[in-house]
């Protein structure tokens, strides 16, 4: 969501679940009654704390854990506010002001003798001076609430689309499909899933989650691309994004793309299906989150997996790791990226299920499991029954494309 400034009194502000919100403004106006609309743990009032340095350290405590953290503190100057845009994105989160732009004569009557009459008028003209600026300065929302609008506007909590603890399942977590159409058909019905052309009845309860890299080296990824999207819409699926999917809808957004590894093949056959279906198809893409938070977050669902201090954190880092994996920035002999085994140090409670990184079987690891079975590469499509912690797998009905080296085993859930 990008920055706003508001200039017309709105009935509700809308601010995001998990962020650091800043109230900004000057001494009487307004920001200790505007704190009403959270709850008082989520407050965090500088009068309150000791020192500037206790107060960063339990609001940062509080992000850590996931919770939303409202700062009433000095903040007229940008100078006062670029702590806080920083310590929201260390805790990769959205940093939010609320600027209470109260009017003077009201400033000076309820300042109360606590600051001079020429104090008070240079934090608000600072205040007014550097509105414009908060975009700039890291914050990713800004509302400017004037006069009678401070006690007007009502607050709503808008979650972050990467967070679904509301779906508890069960659901059935498919790995890299990469355009194997007829072997996602063959999973689907091993798992129970009634197929009626292009219509798809998942089991009593049950919905399909698919971790990513839909398209690209297999023989029909349009095909893919059409069931998937029907399962998603109809409710029978939810599916995250992986880097292939990123890279087919910066292709189809007109951007600057290598056609590699598949993804030449795939764009010409969104071409044969016409300019409508490529529209349909872009905009799925662009609506896919980078990971899902399930089941009241005892699930994760990532491409390339997700460390426990970036679930449910919409920041772009999490994006990219949830895209790529753990990279280095550095390649191998075969001009591959070079990753680290960030589930080998994962410690999490909620397990994570991912692909991203073709083995021949699937890889568990702690309370991780990679499912990603190089179905593409002659291997496997593999499923995740959860929350029972099944695997079920499906032979490539065919070598669609040489994978650049041998596929590691996998791993056996201990």
């Amino acid at each position: 969501m990008q920055g706003v400034t508001l200039t017309a009194a709105p009935d509700v502000i809308e601010l995001p679940a998990l962020a650091l919100v800043l109230l900004v403004g000057a001494p009487g106006s307004g920001r200790a009654a505007f704190a009403r609309h959270f709850a008082p743990e989520e407050v965090f009032d500088a009068r309150a704390f000791p020192d500037a340095d206790a107060l960063r350290a339990a609001v940062a405590a509080q992000l850590a854990a996931g919770e939303l953290a409202v700062v009433i503190a000095p903040a007229t100057r940008p100078l006062d506010r670029a702590p806080w845009s920083a310590l929201a994105r260390e805790h990769d989160v959205k940093a939010v002001a609320v600027l209470l732009d109260e009017d003077r004569a009201v400033l000076e009557a309820r300042a109360g003798g606590t600051l001079s009459r020429e104090e008070l008028i240079a934090q608000v003209s600072e205040l007014r001076r550097t509105a414009g600026g908060l975009r700039a300065e890291g914050f990713r929302q800004a509302w400017h609430l004037r006069g009678e609008q401070i006690g007007r506007v009502g607050v709503q909590r808008v979650p972050l689309r990467v967070d679904r603890r509301d779906l508890h399942g069960p659901f059935d977590l498919i790995g890299d499909v990469h355009g194997c159409l007829e072997e996602l058909l063959d999973l689907l019905t091993r798992l129970g899933y009634v197929l009626d052309g292009e219509s798809v009845t998942p089991p009593a309860g049950r919905t399909a989650v698919f971790l990513g890299d839909l398209t690209d080296r297999g023989p029909d990824s349009a095909g893919v691309l059409r069931l998937v999207m029907g399962m998603v819409a109809s409710g029978a699926a939810l599916c995250v994004t992986g880097n292939h999917d990123e890279k087919l809808l910066r292709a189809l957004s007109g951007k600057a793309v290598k056609p590699l590894h598949g993804l030449d093949v795939t764009l010409a056959e969104l071409q044969a299906a016409g300019p409508a279906f490529q529209e349909q198809v872009r905009t799925f893409l662009e609506g896919l989150p980078a990971h899902l938070v399930l089941d009241g977050g005892r699930l994760i669902a990532a491409h390339g997996g997700l460390p426990a201090h970036l679930h449910g954190r919409g920041s772009g880092r999490a994006r990219s790791f949830a895209l790529y994996g753990d990279t280095t920035g550095e390649r191998d002999d075969l001009g591959l990226p070079v990753r680290r085994d960030w589930a080998a140090g994962y410690a999490g409670a909620p397990l994570v299920a991912y692909g991203h990184t073709p083995h021949a079987a699937p890889r568990w690891v702690g309370n991780t499991v990679n499912l990603d079975t190089g179905c593409a590469f002659g291997g496997a499509l593999t499923a995740l029954r959860y929350p029972e912690r099944e695997t079920l797998s499906v032979p490539a009905r065919a070598v669609y494309a040489p994978p650049p080296r041998p596929l590691p085993p996998g791993q056996p859930q201990e």
